[in-house]
């Protein structure tokens, strides 16, 4: 695998990749909000892990390539688990019960600051610049002019939800700084290890707590759970960590902006849902913010 420095060019490629997997992880809120309905958080995130494992596992075994070998490395993936998939999906599937989509959007909002923040400390040369500040600001002036001021109005109501959600971002964020200091392995090897220590983790919990065998879930939950499994889990899992792994946490903290923005997006396309020029203008906001963010200035050529 290429690992690009972080001050040098971006390929678009990265760009692109950053956009598709925001598309996938942006379709995964309807779904959750669909399926919550029938099938409770916990037992919804434990499924929709044990679909993901049991692809990327099928897909190990038929190309043999090798899980992770060392102590640090399994560690690792485990923590990946625990903030990139048990904590977020539990705790957004349980605030999203009563929590409105364009409040749960800024919420989650805090994801880029805290990854920022975090990288600057714990990831060497991914350095907090007033640059790279003023990227995100514009970034979440554009999530502020999608859903409209008037969002913050809901602020306070079902305050805990709301602050579920809120460390869904920061949970989110701690994920991105971890995989990007993972030791060097194979992706695939790293995403079959990441699901099935998040799936052992959380499993006994929602046996104890939500008690699985006595749901009776919707068919249109099941197929979202399916769904879950197998595109914002499974194929998100391996574009997410070769990216982070070439471009760095810094690069990834944005694409919490860009997932409201797609799900709009999807929900023109799939729900005929209008593209008003207030959306125009917020996807503008995003976009100009992720190029001052990540803009590299052109050092002078040696006489």
């Amino acid at each position: 695998m290429t690992v690009y420095p972080i001050g040098g060019a971006i390929p678009a490629r990265h760009y692109l990749s950053l956009l598709f997997l925001a598309g996938l992880w942006s379709s995964s809120f309807l779904v959750i909000k669909v399926s919550v309905v029938t099938i409770p958080p916990l037992t919804l995130t434990v499924i929709r892990l044990f679909v993901a494992m049991i692809i990327l596992l099928s897909i190990l075994l038929y190309k043999g390539e090798p899980l992770p070998k060392s102590g640090k490395a399994w560690f690792m993936c485990f923590l990946v688990g625990l903030f990139g998939n048990v904590l977020p999906f539990s705790l957004i599937g349980w605030g999203e019960v009563v929590v409105e989509s364009g409040l749960t959007a800024v919420l989650m909002a805090t994801m880029p600051l805290s990854t920022v923040v975090l990288a600057h400390f714990f990831t060497e040369g991914d350095r907090l610049t007033p640059q790279r500040l003023l990227g995100i600001s514009i970034g979440f002036l554009g999530i502020v002019i999608l859903v409209g001021p008037s969002v913050f109005g809901g602020l306070g109501e079902n305050g805990l939800r709301q602050l579920a959600i809120a460390m869904a971002g920061l949970s989110y964020g701690v994920t991105t700084v971890v995989a990007r200091n993972m030791p060097p392995s194979s992706v695939l090897g790293r995403s079959v290890a990441i699901m099935t220590a998040g799936f052992l983790f959380l499993l006994p919990f929602a046996l104890w707590i939500e008690q699985p065998w006595t749901i009776k879930p919707s068919n249109t939950a099941l197929i979202g759970v399916i769904h879950l499994g197998v595109l914002p889990t499974a194929l998100a899992s391996l574009i997410y960590l070769k990216l982070i792994a070439e471009r760095g946490a810094g690069f990834m903290a944005y694409i919490n902006y860009l997932i409201p923005i797609m799900g709009v997006i999807l929900g023109a396309f799939l729900m005929g849902e209008e593209i008003t020029m207030q959306i125009v203008t917020a996807l503008g906001a995003i976009l100009i913010g992720l190029f001052v963010a990540n803009v590299r200035k052109r050092r002078p050529k040696a006489l």
